[in-house]
């Protein structure tokens, strides 16, 4: 059986997803909104709250050229990459008393980190796993020195074919590091629901043989709670408070009702799995009782001919089993029997 540990939480086949609630830019520069969203995180049912760890210097270059301007049908365009990331990013100096507000409330707390001193920073963290960002899973390097830290590195696929995929767990493997969770994603905001192609976790988890998860960007909660029932073992949703606040990513993040409602829903989809195999329990069988069986439909003397006359297949399940019809019709009786009795082989000649 595969499985991770993170934090105190294993995470795999036979485990509970593990429900990530991703503050990203949804703080607006406001750190008491940050802390209200972590809070929030926690009510809603999140087992963890993920940051992202970076600076405007530190991923992109302040320059207005056309290479910088986004212009790729997103809903920041017109925007540069640094005015984008100048209002989105987390400033560090929270960070660490964010770190020390989940841990109060129980949550486990990691970051995607985009540069190495980013990755030196949560190191200083001591953060229990490392989160690389679709649009990060090029930079070889940089997944080579988050898989050295030997702590568990979670992959966004959304841009990446099946050879970036491959050669990303080869870099983790390279220094060691096998603990490594890929993530379905579609890297559009938000994304449109015929872009999801869930059925790529079960393609993801034979083809790499790692365990998968969903980094989801739809809008509402049904993708998430549907790729539960396809085997995805973690669950990463954005969470704001109001999406009438604005932001970078707003209309894309859940309010905390609707991640509430997708942890129950989650938590529901996990009771209703079982196992891939056919078991019959004991509800089923007493539930039998209630199924069809063969039954006398008429009085009947002794002696007497079964026939579809007299002989039924009827509600409850007390009698022979219906398929034995053809083989009673045509015997006699050896005694007496009156309507409604369940009909058994000790009453036929």
């Amino acid at each position: 059986m595969k499985e991770v540990k993170i934090g105190n939480r294993l995470i795999g086949e036979g485990h509970p997803v593990f429900i990530v609630a991703e503050l990203s830019a949804n703080h607006l520069q406001d750190y008491d909104l940050a802390v209200k969203i972590v809070k929030a995180a926690k009510e809603a049912g999140a087992d963890a709250i993920k940051l992202q760890t970076y600076t405007p210097d530190t991923i992109t270059l302040d320059c207005d050229n056309e290479y910088f301007k986004l212009k790729q049908g997103t809903i920041w365009d017109g925007k540069t990459f640094y005015e984008l990331y100048q209002e989105a990013y987390t400033p560090w100096d929270w960070q660490p008393k964010l770190q020390e507000l989940a841990n109060e409330l129980g949550l486990i707390f990691f970051s995607s980190p985009f540069d190495q001193s980013a990755v030196d920073f949560l190191e200083k963290l001591n953060v229990p796993a490392f989160k690389v960002a679709s649009f990060e899973i090029t930079d070889i390097p940089l997944i080579e020195y988050v898989a050295s830290k030997s702590k568990p590195v979670i992959i966004s696929t959304g841009i990446a074919t099946e050879e970036d995929i491959q050669e990303a767990i080869k870099a983790c493997e390279r220094a060691g590091n096998k603990d490594i969770i890929l993530l379905k994603c579609s890297s559009s905001y938000p994304s449109p629901l015929e872009d999801i192609n869930l059925r790529n976790i079960t393609y993801l988890s034979e083809t790499f043989g790692k365990l998968v998860g969903l980094s989801d960007h739809t809008l509402g909660i049904s993708v998430p709670v549907a790729s539960v029932a396809l085997g995805a073992c973690l669950i990463e949703k954005h969470l704001t408070l109001d999406r009438n606040q604005g932001g970078p990513d707003s209309a894309f993040s859940l309010e905390p009702t609707e991640f509430e409602e997708m942890v129950k829903s989650i938590r529901e989809v996990e009771k209703s799995l079982g196992k891939e195999e056919y078991t019959v329990t004991t509800k089923m069988e007493k539930n039998k009782e209630l199924s069809r069986s063969l039954f006398i439909s008429k009085d009947i003397e002794k002696g007497e001919i079964l026939s579809e006359e007299n002989v039924r297949s009827v509600r409850p399940g007390y009698g022979l089993h219906p398929k034995e019809l053809k083989n009673v019709l045509g015997k006699k009786t050896k005694d007496n029997i009156k309507k409604g009795t369940p009909l058994s082989w000790d009453l036929i000649e």
